[in-house]
């Protein structure tokens, strides 16, 4: 399987550094300073804070092209447009990887909706860029226990399914099939969303922590999101966010937001461009929810 890689940021780049190591024949799409830097040295992977870099050289283009069996796309969720664009007069399968309520009738609509698949990179492939140098937990998708969902749109268990998820997991990716993955998606958006926001506002989620009134305001966006949804929340462990006591979850809540999982993850990004994801991811969300 010949595969393309849509996405140079932390999680494009493990991920294609990834499946290179494993010989797959895998591509890394990247432009501008971005690109020029990948050329010169290849992907920089470093684990947290330590001083040893190492250097994968993935293979790396400007532009998508015909003759990929499998593009996966890791990009923020308003750079999917321009994605879109790109990818609409092309073949081959395309995996969507990241925050999406919308569903995917737009997305099928503009590169055909036998081309589609959805899923998501876990929490724990999350890092910070340094530089040219991508900073990654020692825990992260290729190696956590909770596996990267990929599922069909109509929640079918296909061949071609199968055989992305078995090339993922013999590369040393934890993936699984999710056949429910578009409220899987949904339920993700209701948690992230009110979760970004608030950390956005508060200026990180070290400050966030230290107002509980932020983090309960925070916490009622989010029931009100799970409860518009027309399906159950997937996982169904999300559910507790409707269930268990207020004041409980705000305290769980309080505790994650100083832990280092949040403290050392893209939580603490609160650049323009976060700003302009969660925009989008907003947009979508009251769009299904109808909530204002």
């Amino acid at each position: 399987m010949k595969l393309l890689v849509y996405g140079a940021g932390v999680c494009g780049s493990l991920f294609s550094a990834r499946l290179h190591e494993a010989g797959l024949d895998v591509s890394l799409l990247a432009r501008g300073e971005r690109l020029a830097s990948l050329r010169r040295h290849g992907v920089q992977l470093a684990e947290e804070d330590s001083p040893a870099v190492r250097r994968v050289p993935v293979p790396v283009v400007e532009h998508p092209a015909d003759g990929y069996d499998l593009t996966a796309v890791l990009v923020r969720t308003h750079q999917v447009d321009a994605v879109l664009a790109s990818l609409a007069d092309l073949e081959g399968d395309v995996l969507f990887l990241h925050n999406w309520a919308a569903g995917a009738e737009p997305l099928g609509a503009a590169i055909g909706h036998e081309r589609v698949l959805l899923g998501f990179p876990p929490a724990q492939a999350g890092g910070t860029m340094d530089g040219d140098v991508v900073r990654y937990r020692a825990t992260n998708f290729m190696t956590g226990r909770v596996p990267m969902p990929i599922g069909e749109p109509d929640g079918r268990t296909t061949p071609r399914l199968e055989r992305i998820v078995r090339e993922f997991r013999t590369a040393g990716i934890n993936a699984k099939a999710e056949p429910r993955m578009d409220a899987w998606l949904k339920t993700h958006a209701a948690f992230a969303l009110p979760l970004g926001q608030a950390v956005h506002a508060a200026g990180g989620p070290v400050a966030l922590a230290g107002d509980p009134d932020a983090v309960r305001g925070m916490l009622h966006l989010m029931r009100q999101y799970l409860a518009a949804m027309p399906t159950p929340p997937v996982p169904h462990a999300f559910a507790a966010l409707r269930t268990l006591p207020e004041g409980l979850l705000v305290t769980l809540l309080r505790r994650f937001l100083r832990s280092p999982t949040a403290v050392h993850s893209g939580l603490s990004d609160v650049s323009p461009a976060t700003a302009a994801e969660l925009g989008r991811l907003a947009e979508q969300m009251r769009a299904h929810a109808k909530v204002r």
